[in-house]
């Protein structure tokens, strides 16, 4: 029990001296926020420490030096974005006097400022002033100038939380800014019929909406299904027309090649006695046929891309592939005749092509992983 006390004293100890040296390393390296909040911490568990007690007093000062230096020549400035940037220093001073007030022992000594008064202040006049530069975005009437207000407006409400006026204004921002894509109904040309196939019960445009829905690479682009477009009286800023122009479902090849062997092996032996075996030597002759059984697959998908106007902006086409083989041995004459790779292949059990359905799933799959790249990397320009 001693020594377990002992240990945890010595852990204790050693703890409190990295801290303190800590702060004394961060006041000596001019950092001198940080060394006041390192500094208040361990005194609150040591509060008359003489050592730690200098510290905060000293980088309390040179940080408050700092910050009001810093606030004057802001106050000065002619840029419109002086108030936000004194928020944020008054923001530090007020998180030193919050860490030190934590400390009453400390608090007494230090008897550092209060800066909310002024918080509330400069919050104002910053969230202010990004409202304003957002309304004089939204009048440039451009998707670019209303992205950059809905920036400002969130900027604003980062100041002002919660207000009415900000809130309806980013959303006005936003919904001008917004690129609204809406994918059509998948298309099909050809004698086959898409919809014959039962994909787990997903169609190509399902998945690239659903996913592209989750992740668009674009917090301005939006991607509907035009049903929900239509439920939901989306407007239809692009439209996306995706045609599987074609679809080959392969039907295995078989290619036979056929090899004669030969080998010599024991074929009699002959006992005169248990210490005396005469063994007789002959050729046996096997006659292997190996088929190698090929299916390959495939799929082209074309994408056009088109304005709200209905002029044709872009375009793209990509395959997919699908490609299945294996490879079974039959024989006839003398199993001896055989070599061990030989055998494998004879005692292969033969594997089935896959069926319609798994070989549209694969090539579905690889279609719209590549149709939901190439559609994000298109309107990530937007």
């Amino acid at each position: 029990m001693k020594l377990k006390l002992y240990t945890l004293t010595i852990a204790g100890l050693s703890l409190f001296f990295v801290s303190c040296k800590t702060a004394s390393k961060m006041y000596e390296k001019g950092n001198y926020d940080e060394a006041v909040e390192l500094a208040a911490k361990k005194l609150q568990k040591k509060p008359n420490d003489p050592k730690l007690l200098n510290i905060i007093q000293e980088a309390y000062r040179y940080a408050v030096n700092d910050h009001e230096g810093r606030i004057h020549t802001y106050s000065i400035s002619n840029n419109e974005l002086k108030w936000e940037w004194m928020y944020n220093e008054y923001t530090s001073l007020q998180k030193m006097y919050d860490a030190i007030y934590r400390v009453p022992e400390v608090y007494e000594i230090v008897k550092p400022a209060a800066y909310s008064s002024y918080l509330v202040t400069y919050a104002e006049k910053a969230a202010e002033v990004r409202f304003d530069r957002g309304i004089a975005f939204m009048n440039s009437y451009n998707k670019e100038s209303y992205r950059n207000a809905y920036r400002e407006f969130q900027a604003s409400l980062r100041f002002r939380p919660g207000y009415r006026e900000t809130i309806q204004r980013m959303n006005e921002a936003y919904d001008y800014a917004v690129t609204n894509v809406v994918i059509l109904p998948m298309q099909q040309d050809g004698g086959f019929v898409y919809s014959s196939y039962s994909v787990g019960g997903n169609n190509l445009d399902d998945q690239v909406i659903r996913n592209l829905q989750y992740n668009s690479g674009d917090e301005f682009v939006k991607f509907y299904s035009a049903w929900d477009a239509r439920s939901k009286n989306i407007r239809t800023d692009m439209e996306v027309d995706m045609r599987l122009s074609t679809l080959d479902i392969g039907r295995y090849h078989d290619s036979r090649n056929t090899r004669k062997l030969s080998k010599e092996v024991v074929i009699k032996e002959i006992v005169y006695r248990p210490d005396s075996v005469v063994k007789q030597y002959g050729k046996v002759f096997a006659e292997v046929t190996t088929t190698r059984r090929t299916m390959n697959s495939s799929a082209i998908l074309q994408i056009s891309v088109r304005d709200a106007s209905g002029r044709w902006v872009w375009g793209d086409n990509f395959g997919s592939d699908h490609n299945w083989y294996t490879e079974f041995s039959t024989y006839t004459g003398d199993s001896r005749a055989l070599s061990e790779s030989d055998k494998q292949l004879v005692d292969r059990r033969r594997e089935f092509a896959p069926s319609d359905n798994e070989i549209m799933r694969c090539l579905i799959d690889e279609l719209s992983n590549t149709a939901q790249y190439r559609l994000r990397n298109y309107f990530s320009r937007y």
